[in-house]
């Protein structure tokens, strides 16, 4: 045997296969009572129990204004459990878990209440072992962000020694724009140090997502076409068939691009453009993902390489839908957009002359998120030019959701006796090729905040740089008034298809 596959039986390597476990910590959720906790929080925090990743003696305590006992929280949380838990349930699991329940009551400006979260968190290290280790997790609009990170620091909560630590966890939209985002940051960051700022965006957690760097990293095969030489264009989208209905107090005057293309899609391009990293660890992941966006801006005319539309009704699904206009809670004039698409240049070496083509919209033709790498044909084919009218150009498809798995297009011949060559597909699925099953992202997630693992966490260098590169196109859409309709249940505006024809190439259709 040669030495490179010798192994020092000497050696204590640990076992790849095993997964790691959080230490003694708890969790404290500010507006527990939301759509956010009850159907993703809760019932990822059992799905880690259940998968023996928490320690014995974790606690999880909700902060809202409810008049409600410890129990009354215990019974909300089993509800959420059992209607939305990925893991079956099981009653030993639950009943450890239950233990560290905690509910406390009160307004995020209501000192007392926060008094009473610090008796809570003390209390919980006594009797369940947490050892001062304790997450906050800010499930609340974006304008309380404030008050709840001074109360954090006047009660003494957010306070870091060497003995324990302090974590606070923030969902989107981080700001509506740079100014706003950088005067977050600034809050944020006097109460904790950035290394004790998670920011969630959950499409990090999903497993295709990070099998992004393990396709290009681990696999000679695709390197050395990842570049201009070969790609053609890259085209990244998240569509939904959902509408807004319900939603209005958090969308309306957000609208797609600050919602989806300002952190998940520019996220996804980051990790799709970004040079090899020196090694996976969290500040050379994110060295090479700052150097990506600080290269990205939007392609100019605006008129004619972003386009922005609202749904109008229409079937969808066999059923007829409302539009926006329609929806409850949505101004009657709203020039909110539900679909946002744009083109970027990245100006390295690699990338200079390739447009990645980002699109986001609601009410869409399917639901599915996808990154498609787009190859340029052959220089040279020799067939007969009918023998290729069927011929596409190659494609590596990265299916984020919902059939999460790799699809490689290319041309291979058709059986018989004349050469004619068609498009074909060579398919990886996760559900076929493993027999694990892919955990929730915000379990992925969750479980990085009790790990003090940064890797899948935007910093704030990359969430302001983020709005650099969207905010011209806000100004620029803010200034023409109405966003285009387009039907319910198609795949966008024509003024997205225009966008795409200019330059000769078009939309996949997934």
């Amino acid at each position: 045997m040669t030495s490179r596959h010798w192994r020092n039986p000497l050696r204590d390597d640990r076992d790849k296969r095993l997964p790691r476990i959080a230490g003694p910590s708890g969790l404290v959720i500010f507006g527990v009572t939301g759509d956010l906790s009850r159907k993703k929080l809760m019932p990822a925090i059992y799905d880690l129990a259940n998968r023996k990743l928490l320690p014995p003696g974790f606690a999880l305590t909700g902060f809202a204004r409810r008049d409600w006992a410890d129990q009354d929280f215990s019974k909300v949380v089993y509800e959420a459990v059992r209607e939305h838990s990925r893991t079956p349930f099981r009653e030993d699991v639950w009943r450890q878990l239950s233990e560290g329940l905690r509910f406390v009551s009160g307004s995020f400006d209501d000192d007392q209440a926060f008094d009473d979260l610090v008796t809570t968190v003390a209390d919980l290290d006594r009797v369940r072992g947490t050892g001062g280790n304790h997450a906050f997790y800010l499930s609340v609009p974006p304008s309380a962000f404030p008050t709840v990170c001074r109360q954090l620091a006047r009660s003494g909560l957010s306070a870091q020694n060497p003995e324990q630590w302090r974590r606070v966890v923030i969902e989107k939209p981080f700001g509506h724009d740079l100014e706003s985002a950088q005067e977050l940051n600034k809050i944020v960051n006097e109460v904790f140090p950035e290394e004790s700022v998670f920011r969630i965006d959950h499409y990090l957690g999903k497993e295709t997502v990070q099998n992004i760097l393990a396709l290009r990293f681990a696999n000679q095969l695709f390197e050395p076409l990842w570049n201009a030489h070969y790609v053609d264009h890259v085209q990244i989208t998240m569509a939904e068939d959902i509408g807004l209905g319900g939603r209005a107090g958090y969308y309306d005057g957000i609208g797609a691009a600050r919602d989806v293309i300002q952190n998940h899609l520019l996220q996804l391009l980051a990790l799709t453009a970004m040079e090899e990293p020196v090694s996976f660890h969290p500040r050379a992941l994110r060295t090479e993902k700052i150097k990506v966006l600080a290269a990205t801006k939007p392609w100019e005319p605006f008129s004619e390489t972003t386009a922005r539309g609202q749904y109008t009704g229409g079937w969808q699904g066999g059923q007829l839908v409302p539009g926006l206009l329609e929806e409850g809670g949505f101004a009657k004039d709203s020039t909110t957009e539900t679909y946002a698409a744009m083109t970027m240049q990245v100006n390295t070496r690699r990338w200079a002359g390739v447009p990645f083509y980002l699109r986001t919209g609601k009410r869409l033709g399917r639901r599915v998120t996808e990154i498609a790498i787009v190859f340029k044909r052959a220089p040279h084919l020799p067939f007969d030019s009918t023998s290729t009218d069927e011929l596409g150009e190659n494609a590596l498809v990265i299916r984020v959701q919902p059939d999460e798995g790799v699809t490689m297009r290319f041309g291979s011949k058709v059986p018989g006796t004349s050469m004619q060559i068609r498009d074909v597909t060579m398919d990886f699925g996760y559900g076929h090729a493993f027999t694990e099953d892919s955990p929730e992202a915000y379990e992925r997630l969750l479980l990085d905040v009790l790990l003090g693992e940064p890797s899948l966490f935007p910093v704030n260098e990359e969430v302001e740089l983020s709005w650099r590169i969207l905010d011209p196109v806000l100004r620029y859409w803010e200034k023409e008034g109405s966003p285009e309709p387009y039907r319910a249940g198609s795949w966008g505006p024509e003024s997205a298809d225009r966008m795409m024809a200019r330059t000769g190439r078009h939309w996949r259709r997934p």
